[in-house]
């Protein structure tokens, strides 16, 4: 695609966005899969423009399809009703991206997927998913941790070089044999031995890896610090897979991981177990001791000989029973007790047997990372692939709970436009039993129709109805009613009326409405009140034109007026009317808003005026009644 063909892209631009994907087929690539947050990530690319990139490329004419403000207002009111229901960044993208198409076999496409997405969440725990997707994003690039205890030890420069290169210098330390003097400094070392010249001694520290080792078999963390990195994201994965009832690598992954946390080496229990064991050593000693009744032979020999059989008998078992507890704790046997009262910890043996464990822990934690990165890299493109499915899963979850709440049903294809049951979306949710569904169509010949009646009859609201109706469909949607025959169209037009118009801005007015008519597209029109645009005289020679060049074109069109009469004058037209029967026992119109076909409906203001006049007090009221007594 050529990007300097889209607005507010130049060359410079255009080529930061090529280089940033490495080439234009990665670029392709990336558009193809939807990736609006890596162009957005460029510099001087807003989520907007990322949007309109791809759209450009992948051909959604929605640019094309939409031909005025309020056709646009009423497809972004659409989006965001969906997006109320998407909670990752991936699934409002792909909303964004929606965009209407002539293309039946995609229509149909989409059609399919939604109503089967419809389905599906028909059985979900809705709100529990949605606050597990709202969890759930793109997973994070790898975070590599140094860890300024544990070393590499190479034989060669070449060795070190090679080994930088690889970044591997981002988690330990690399020294040269020339260094090895310094391997004390470190808890942990991982020896990269070829010929052997390092002289180890009696190092119990050091793990030996062959030149020839991957990368994970040195530093296992080149694979599993993108699996540290996204743990919490992979279980809200598993959980979501699990109540949809998928298969899934990540309850291994996960157990895994959990695996190695229970494997780190945790340098305080061994002091706190030593400090806990002597506790209770003292204590059980000054209790035996006082229970110890010593004859005079046995005194005498304390004071010549030293410790007595009885007293030596009580250390005995009470120091056993302290390493007993120490070894329960820690796994290791060991004596870091000095024999006297109170007992006392030999701090040298402690800090020995704890580095000797610790390294011997750290050489094991450090063999079951490699074999847990060993299974782990061969995993990770399906978990990745994983993790895209439920970002996906998210598009197919919003585009169902839209389609389930507002109780959306597929449309056929056809020649016409043909609805029964409609509803305007904003009442599709009301739970009021009197909000009436409405049936309307349009078919050749009477492919334009004046639409007639009482003001807050509904009129404007079945104008919106129909383009939402109609701009759903080609989006691939089902619509807001029980039953729709939708005729696809290449432009929707939708003119409503405003204050009235000076010179100038009537001048650009007819600029911008009068070329509809000149286009061999298909289109849907729809006018509302057009006559308030200027003078009613000119306002009914101007609709009566209009009617007169689209009535034999391949386009459809509504208008609401007040001036059917004065309309028919001019030009033969098929004439609807939506008509207020009188008031309830609250004031309120009584409209039947589904409009009789062929009926010129009266606008009958005295019922809105009515109505107002019952609601009023005071001297509103009296100049209310004033006014109707002129009826």
């Amino acid at each position: 695609m050529e990007l300097t063909k889209i607005k507010g892209i130049g060359d410079k631009l255009a080529k930061k966005i090529v280089d940033s994907f490495g080439s234009e087929a990665d670029l392709q690539t990336a558009i193809s899969n939807f990736e609006v947050d890596k162009l957005s990530e460029i510099e001087g690319v807003s989520q907007a423009k990322a949007i309109e990139i791809i759209n450009e490329a992948l051909g959604n004419p929605r640019e094309e399809f939409l031909k005025t403000e309020q056709v646009i207002q009423i497809y972004d009111d659409i989006i965001a009703r969906i997006l109320k229901y998407a909670s990752t960044k991936y699934g409002k993208n792909r909303v964004l991206l929606m965009s209407p198409t002539k293309d039946t076999a995609k229509i149909q496409e989409n059609l399919d997927f939604v109503m089967n997405a419809k389905e599906t969440v028909s059985k979900l725990p809705v709100n529990e998913i949605s606050d597990l997707l709202k969890k759930v994003n793109p997973s994070g690039k790898d975070k590599p941790k140094y860890d300024p205890s544990r070393a590499i030890l190479v034989e060669s420069r070449e060795d070190y070089n090679r080994l930088m290169d690889l970044d591997l210098h981002k988690y330990s330390t690399i020294i040269t044999a020339e260094e090895s003097e310094t391997l004390d400094d470190y808890e942990f070392v991982v020896y990269i031995f070829s010929t052997g010249q390092v002289d180890l001694d009696d190092a119990y520290n050091i793990a030996m890896v062959t030149g020839d080792s991957l990368n994970y078999e040195i530093v296992p963390e080149t694979v599993l610090s993108y699996y540290y990195t996204n743990y919490e994201l992979l279980c809200n994965v598993l959980e979501i897979k699990n109540i949809l009832g998928r298969k899934s690598a990540v309850g291994e992954v996960i157990e895994i991981l959990d695996s190695l946390e229970s494997a780190k080496v945790d340098e305080s229990v061994f002091d706190a177990s030593v400090e806990d064991a002597k506790k209770k050593a003292d204590e059980k000693l000054a209790e035996s001791i006082k229970q110890v009744d010593l004859k005079g032979d046995e005194v005498l020999a304390l004071m010549n000989e030293g410790m007595p059989a009885k007293i030596q008998s009580i250390f005995d078992e009470v120091i056993k029973e302290a390493r007993d507890e120490i070894k329960d704790k820690t796994g290791c046997s060991f004596d870091p007790f000095i024999q006297k009262y109170p007992i006392e910890i030999d701090e040298q043996e402690l800090e020995r047997v704890k580095k000797q464990e610790i390294a011997r822990q750290h050489i094991n934690t450090f063999d079951k990372k490699v074999k847990a990165a060993s299974r782990l890299s061969t995993l990770k493109e399906g978990i990745e692939a994983e993790i895209q499915e439920i970002l996906e899963f998210d598009y197919e979850f919003a585009l169902g709970c839209f389609a389930y709440y507002y109780n959306l049903n597929s449309p056929h294809i056809g020649d016409e436009f043909n609805f029964k049951g409609g509803i305007h979306l904003n009442l599709a949710l009301e739970k009021e039993i009197n909000i009436q569904k409405i049936d309307y169509f349009l078919k050749t010949p009477e492919n334009v129709a004046l639409l007639t009646g009482a003001n807050s009859g509904g009129k404007t609201t079945l104008l919106e109805t129909l383009a939402q109706i109609s701009i759903m469909a080609q989006m691939g949607l089902p619509v807001c009613a029980e039953e729709a025959t939708v005729k696809l169209i290449d432009e929707v037009y939708f003119f409503s009326k405003k204050r009235s118009l000076d010179a100038g801005a009537f001048e650009s007015f007819l600029n911008t409405f009068m070329p509809v008519v000149i286009t061999d597209t298909h289109k849907l029109v729809l006018l509302d009140e057009l006559e308030a645009i200027t003078e009613l005289e000119a306002a009914v020679k101007i609709i009566a034109s209009f009617i007169d060049l689209i009535k034999d074109s391949n386009s459809y069109a509504v208008i609401v007026t007040h001036m059917a009469h004065e309309i028919m004058k001019y030009i033969e037209v098929r004439v609807d009317g939506i008509e207020a029967k009188g008031l309830d026992d609250n004031y309120n119109l009584i409209v039947d808003r589904t409009p009789r076909m062929n009926y010129l409906a009266k606008s009958t203001p005295e019922l809105i005026l009515r109505m107002i006049y019952e609601k009023s007090d005071g001297k509103m009221k009296d100049i209310y009644g004033q006014i109707l007594e002129k009826f």
